[in-house]
């Protein structure tokens, strides 16, 4: 039998015979580290412990410390619980796909009769506890396509045949434990005994491949971890974030709704979410003016030519709405880019003009599925902190840096840390070759030289060019895609943008799409989680309430009010018949910064006695002051 060289990451050789596995290898090491051992990447590619060697190379061993342990053991507590669903339910559920995911994994079933409760997750954990007791080695078997077919359809499990149907590959790899056997490419540990520390978390529906005309199935999601105390610490987060849920607050707080006679992933803005908006609309004009950008309106619907033009209409038709005025069709907009574009082209441009950078606060429209809307978080009408930059070839770089800086400084206003992302050209899009290396190496190169670290994403771009997109990480740790800066020679293209340059002749701009804060609908819900719904001063609607001690001091809070108000504090009057402790906790409750506490010493003295929303007290002082206090805090985030 043939001898095989296998590197170790220290650089040490191991020579085995063609045939062993990555567990006869670690065995070589030592017994501990092979019992530790739970998958393993062989040249580069993930493999199981009993994967067998056919040719010498590359081999590291993967134990629970490894970055990749978590992901693989996940997984593997995937295959558990459909293991447990089956033996507990049997034919009376089907199973379709269970993948890991960021926080853990989830399986999808189908099912006519079952219906999943929370309740029954204590049942589906103890039998999946019992199943990892077990100790039941997890072994994998690769068969024809037409073995594999023939298999799950003896098991009625149809949508196993249907993705074996649709992988068109001549083989297919299953992983058998105990009586179960699920369609999987692996890897996974090698005993069941390995999964120790899982629970389950939430159910959810979820129409099969994603389509609407689908069934829909039942969701569980779970999660796993290699130690009780990371669970725990996990369960913990949940729960705050339950809290936080901007659903929740939002609806404490009077900021928002939804109706579903307006229809699904339309916002109705109330009073104090809609002040809310405008002060960080206000902010947005502010900060956009400082940067030398200028401020622009399109329409709200285009004819359908020039979305034809543009691409959209080929590549991203599905997320549209269509009209029709006097008999021509019309696209209501998703994106704000085509009436810039028709600006830039109203008049000649030189080379002195660039670059030129227009800038709408641009509420557009896009079709999502009604089964991914997400309270702001995922709506169908939105508005953008929109920007485009036309810029000469040679000033992408500055204006990139520009935008990152922007990114930066907002970032910091508002109390997050951030990540970025290099995504690349997707399957399904415009433009040449030359354009999309040219517009990514501008992009890599700038984050380059910024020091910023970024991760590569492949194939994750916009269909008309790549992009650099930022994901805020909040209180909890938890990232959220905001901002975006895009590069994109493709459509000035379509649209014959030209400007005259230093020789007198035509030339083509680069345009760069790219946004701060993204849909301000998400990025409010955003705000309301990481704030909790306790918005820092200068962002909260309500800055100030005024409370009266007794009827005898009404008037006077009325005009303490109205001095406010007219000082530019935002500010509501309580003056209900009701004990001042109730008032103080609804204030509380709808996490007011400051109460202003009227009693017959404030009256006399013509003072306000502020009480901050955590309960600490200041001193009595004029209105006059507090005013001052109020303008200074306010103005902190400058």
């Amino acid at each position: 039998m043939a001898s095989l060289q296998i590197e170790l990451p220290d650089g040490s050789i191991k020579k085995v015979e063609s045939g062993a596995t990555p567990h006869d290898v670690a065995l070589t090491i030592g017994e501990g580290l092979a019992r530790q051992s739970i998958a393993a990447r062989f040249n580069d590619v993930l493999i199981d412990m009993s994967s067998p060697l056919k040719e010498s190379g590359r081999l590291a061993l993967i134990t629970q410390n490894s970055p990749e342990a978590l992901a693989i053991i996940r997984h593997s507590c995937a295959h558990l619980m459909a293991q447990a669903v089956k033996e507990l339910y049997g034919h009376e559920v089907q199973v379709t796909i269970g993948p890991a995911i960021k926080d853990g994994f989830y399986y999808d079933f189908y099912s006519e009769s079952k219906k999943f409760l929370p309740e029954d997750f204590p049942i589906i954990e103890a039998k999946m506890a019992e199943l990892a007791k077990a100790n039941l080695p997890v072994e994998r078997e690769e068969v024809s396509r037409e073995s594999a077919i023939e298999l799950f359809r003896g098991m009625g499990e149809d949508y196993k045949v249907e993705l074996i149907q649709d992988l068109g590959e001549k083989n297919v790899s299953l992983y058998r434990q105990g009586d179960f056997v699920d369609l999987c490419r692996g890897p996974h540990v090698p005993r069941t005994g390995m999964l120790k520390v899982f629970k389950l978390i939430s159910l959810a529906g979820a129409y099969w491949r994603g389509d609407e005309k689908n069934a829909m199935l039942q969701r569980i999601y779970a999660t796993a971890f290699l130690q009780k105390k990371e669970l725990k610490a996990h369960l913990h987060r949940l729960e705050e974030a339950r809290k936080r849920d901007h659903r929740k607050l939002g609806k404490e707080l009077d900021l928002f709704s939804f109706s579903e006679e307006a229809g699904g992933g339309l916002v109705l803005w109330h009073p104090k979410g809609a002040m809310l908006r405008s002060i960080i609309e206000d902010f947005e004009r502010k900060e956009h003016l400082k940067r030398g950008y200028d401020l622009v309106v399109g329409p709200q619907i285009l004819k359908t030519e020039l979305w034809k033009m543009s691409g959209h209409y080929e590549n991203y038709r599905e997320n549209m709405y269509f009209t029709e005025v006097d008999e021509q069709s019309y696209g209501i907009k998703p994106m704000n880019c085509l009436a810039h574009m028709l600006i830039y082209k109203s008049k000649p441009r030189s080379y002195r003009n660039l670059p030129i950078r227009y800038f709408e606060l641009g509420t557009v429209y896009r079709h999502e599925k009604s089964g991914v809307l997400h309270g702001l978080l995922r709506v169908r009408g939105f508005t953008q902190d929109d920007a485009h930059i036309i810029c000469r070839p040679d000033q992408i770089d500055t204006e990139v840096k520009g935008v990152m800086t922007f990114v930066r400084d907002v970032a910091a206003i508002f109390g997050f840390e951030y990540v970025m992302e290099l995504s690349t050209r997707p399957e399904k899009s415009i433009g040449s070759d030359a354009d999309w290396e040219q517009a990514t190496n501008a992009l890599r190169s700038s984050l380059e030289d910024s020091g910023q670290p970024f991760e590569l994403n492949e194939g994750d771009g916009a269909f008309y060019g790549p992009k650099i997109d930022v994901k805020l990480k909040d209180a909890l740790d938890r990232e959220w895609q905001c901002a975006t800066i895009q590069c994109d020679f493709t459509l000035p293209e379509r649209f014959d943008l030209t400007y005259v340059g230093t020789d007198g002749e035509k030339h083509r701009p680069v345009m760069l799409h790219r946004v701060i804060l993204g849909s301000i609908e998400r990025f409010i819900g955003v705000l309301i989680e990481h704030y909790a719904g306790s918005f820092p001063l200068w962002l909260s609607p309500v800055q100030a309430i005024v409370l009266n001690v007794t009827d005898n001091q009404a008037a006077y809070a009325q005009q303490v009010f109205e001095q406010l108000r007219e000082s530019g504090v935002r500010t509501e009057l309580d003056v209900r018949n009701e004990k001042l402790g109730f008032k103080i906790r609804e204030a509380q409750m709808a996490k007011v910064p400051y109460m202003l506490v009227i009693g017959d010493r404030e009256m006399e003295s013509q003072t306000v006695a502020p009480r901050f929303r955590n309960g600490e007290n200041l001193e009595a002082m004029a209105v006059a002051d507090f005013v001052s206090m109020v303008q200074v805090d306010s103005a902190a985030y400058k």
